[in-house]
């Protein structure tokens, strides 16, 4: 049947009901990145599998590795995540945040730090301990830093310059400038005030145990959210039904 393996997993993604009950998923696993995967008899309420397998589950799963795909022979269920699907645009955000790691981790690759930046996030928007508004920045920063995508937010990348009233963020290049060399730049930029810009390197560059933990202003907080959207847009290069769902309902 190929190769047996065990290991942890968030189901980010249900594809479609195969035959009489067996279901179609996608899930990201610590050990194996992005995964497609056939659920068997998930139909069946009383199988484990069901409950283990259902959208933003956290589950530790058996699994044999075919050529095209993966069978999900076993699962346990590890967390629910349930109070999320109780508030629709925390659940939208949800959806998001797993569409961006379907879009970014990995495939058929060691994927640990995108499933723990996924669990930490899932976890606080469950709660009230930090403003859920606040917690989609740093998913799509940190992830896309994760992916190789990491912006230059050392200082102005014309002059060096570490800090200005304003800096401006050109997301097609992932660079920062301060107001004196972006004249005449003539490319669209994002205007981050210092709360802003501070917010985004905090993210990209703290260590992992910190990066959900700051304070902003709302204006600030706009700026970031504004920012984060329009540089993760820029690498993707293509529309996400998710945060157009989020979008909606928010």
């Amino acid at each position: 049947m190929g190769t047996k393996i065990q290991t942890t997993g968030l189901i980010i993604r249900n594809m479609a009901v195969v035959g009489e009950g067996d279901r179609l998923v996608k899930a990201l696993t610590r050990d194996e990145g992005v995964v497609r995967a056939f659920v068997r008899r998930a139909k069946n309420l009383k199988d484990s599998r069901s409950s283990a397998t259902g959208l933003m589950c956290y589950s530790h799963l058996h699994l044999y590795k075919g050529r095209e795909s993966y069978i999900i022979d076993a699962a346990r269920p590890l967390e629910s995540f349930f109070q999320i699907h109780f508030q629709m645009e925390r659940q939208a955000l949800g959806m998001y945040f797993c569409q961006l790691a379907e879009e970014l981790a990995p495939e058929g690759a060691e994927a640990g730090e995108y499933l723990r930046l996924m669990l930490n996030a899932l976890h606080f928007l469950c709660g009230a301990e930090r403003p859920y508004q606040m917690l989609k920045p740093v998913v799509e920063l940190r992830m896309l830093a994760l992916s190789g995508y990491m912006p230059d937010l050392l200082g102005c990348a014309a002059c060096g310059k570490y800090q200005d009233e304003q800096m401006l963020f050109r997301v097609d290049r992932g660079e920062i400038y301060c107001r004196d060399c972006y004249q005449n730049k003539g490319a669209p930029a994002l205007a981050l005030n210092v709360g802003a810009l501070t917010a985004m390197r905090h993210i990209i560059y703290s260590d992992f145990e910190k990066i959900f933990f700051f304070s902003l202003s709302p204006d600030s907080l706009k700026a970031l959210s504004d920012g984060a959207e329009a540089y993760m847009m820029s690498v993707l290069q293509k529309e996400l039904r998710t945060l157009e769902f989020y979008k909606s309902v928010r």
